[in-house]
């Protein structure tokens, strides 16, 4: 008798396990283009991790080039510059984090004060403008305003203030203050939308009932507005973290024209990988500068995505 309700048991998980498999079917296949994508996109790709290990004769090919081992890493670390780029990349995107975090949050609780919804929209857009505009385009705009010989702070800005003409493309220490401005102009509009949709989701009964109180405006934002959408903040915080390793290479590569007077300051992994590939040509370099990018950029996220699931998991408590 148990054997027979054990059977009757198994068809009828068997049964719906096939109600199940249709019922999802659609959706698989419809994410099947997304798969292989990432298949041949992602994975494919990884293949070539053992460049950054061999010395690299393209006569020989890949597979049949002599195996060298650590020594491609050994030559990117008793050099200089492997600590150049990595206190770059991961100083900028420190920077980049923090300003980034304070002036969208701050813009964000501007506009959610805004009541006009044309002004409010037309802010918005304003904003958000320039993350959709190429970096290409900026270093052109950043070059009209920095050039030597016609830019605009030279033959206007700095003559108004008295002071002498500035050579930009030529004085490294300028520019972490110029790439740091640029990067919050670029990306402040849209964490700035991110944050203004969570403190639009805020009931306005929370501020009512403040304001009944005698809560001024500073009070609510920073007993109510800041508490409330903290979540979304420390989300969007760890996930930039997550990425601290990788850089905009449009931002240190196109914007400071790629000039080698500027390398102490600008140059970070995705450019130095870049250079080495397409400049010196040495491959194995480059890849074993990838390698490295990539694993510790790989730690990084594991990290950030156990830091983001135990504060869901905390919260869920609650």
């Amino acid at each position: 008798m148990t054997e027979v309700v054990m059977a009757e048991e198994k068809q009828i998980s068997a049964k719906k396990k096939v109600m199940k498999l249709r019922k999802y079917m659609p959706l698989m296949l419809m994410t099947l283009p997304g798969i292989l994508y990432l298949i041949i996109n992602n994975y494919l790709p990884m293949f070539g991790i053992v460049i950054a290990f061999k010395d690299v004769n393209f006569s020989k090919g890949i597979l049949g080039s002599e195996w060298i081992g650590f020594k491609n890493f050994e030559y990117l670390f008793k050099t200089s510059d492997a600590f150049i780029i990595t206190r770059n990349t991961i100083l900028y995107n420190t920077a980049f984090i923090i300003i980034n975090l304070i002036v969208a949050v701050g813009i964000a609780i501007l506009l959610n004060e805004i009541r006009n919804r044309f002004l409010s929209r037309f802010y918005q857009s304003i904003i958000l403008l320039p993350h959709l505009i190429s970096m290409v385009i900026v270093s052109y705009l950043v070059f009209a305003l920095l050039s030597a010989e016609t830019g605009f702070m030279n033959k206007t800005i700095l003559p108004m203030l008295g002071l002498n003409e500035i050579s930009w493309y030529t004085e490294s220490q300028y520019w972490p203050f110029i790439l740091t401005v640029i990067n919050v102009w670029k990306s402040a509009g849209f964490l700035c939308v991110v944050y203004l949709a969570a403190i639009i989701g805020i009931d306005q009964e929370y501020f009512e009932a403040a304001t009944l109180d005698g809560a001024s405006k500073w009070k609510q934002i920073s007993m109510i507005t800041i508490p409330l959408i903290m979540p979304v903040i420390t989300m969007m915080t760890l996930l930039a973290i997550g990425r601290i390793f990788y850089s905009d290479f449009g931002l240190f590569y196109q914007v400071p024209l790629n000039a080698g007077a500027l390398n102490s300051t600008t140059n970070v992994i995705d450019t130095y990988v870049y250079r080495g590939l397409m400049q010196l040509g040495d491959i194995g370099m480059s890849s074993a500068a990838g390698v490295y990018q990539s694993i510790v950029g790989f730690v990084l996220v594991l990290i950030s995505n156990y830091v983001v699931r135990k504060i869901n998991s905390d919260n869920a408590l609650f």
